[in-house]
């Protein structure tokens, strides 16, 4: 997808619309928050981000995000026909999850896609074997996928309904999530894999000591 300056003011005002931008976070005393010292700022407002979703895996079985989620998660949303930004995100996410197993974490890299005229199960099984043996690749309806857009607040436009060649605006944050807890950090495309290991390593270290 090429993401111009019309497609991020595009989502920018999507995203300010449905209340997204600085209101994703709330001041948070250290005390109430367990996550604290794993945070770039403030923490995040619970259950504003992420919850249940039913979308179909690359296997095409449905699934919900308890049979996804059961360990921690990277979720990105994308399409596997994007030209640049899709397969460099994934990749970022996919070598992040390659140095944290080397390290002893075991985090999945997770794939949504927003295209559901073109990304089936096995466009998806493909995409998601290239990028790495742990990722999960996930499709679904036109009705699933804009249910678990809206439960993760994230944004996607087709510009070209119909074209078979047409391109998706749609917003680039990777969420980590962990099981029954869910949504707990965002990692925007700046963050390197080397940025995002780490984050992730302490985000785990303190929900392991919860447990």
């Amino acid at each position: 997808m090429a993401f111009s300056a019309r497609t991020a003011a595009a989502a920018a005002v999507a995203l300010a619309v449905a209340g997204l931008g600085a209101t994703w976070y709330f001041s948070q005393s250290a005390a109430d928050d367990a996550f604290a010292q794993c945070r770039r700022g403030v923490a995040p407002a619970a259950g504003q981000i992420g919850g249940a979703f039913t979308l179909v895996n690359q296997d095409g079985k449905t699934v919900t995000d308890a049979d996804v989620i059961t360990k921690p998660s990277l979720v990105y949303f994308g399409y596997t026909y994007c030209p640049d930004v899709c397969p460099l995100d994934n990749a970022r996410n996919a070598e992040a999850v390659t140095l944290l197993d080397e390290r002893g974490y075991d985090v999945q890299p997770v794939f949504i896609s927003v295209d559901t005229d073109r990304d089936t199960p096995e466009t998806m099984r493909e995409f998601a074997a290239m990028l790495h043996p742990k990722m999960i690749g996930l499709t679904g309806s036109p009705e699933q996928i804009s249910a678990a857009s809206k439960a993760y607040r994230t944004y996607f436009k087709v510009q070209d309904p119909g074209d078979p060649y047409t391109l998706i605006d749609h917003s680039t944050q990777s969420y980590l999530v962990f099981p029954k807890l869910g949504f707990v950090e965002f990692f925007n495309r700046d963050t390197t894999a080397e940025e995002m290991t780490e984050s992730v390593a302490c985000f785990v270290d303190a929900w392991k000591a919860q447990q």
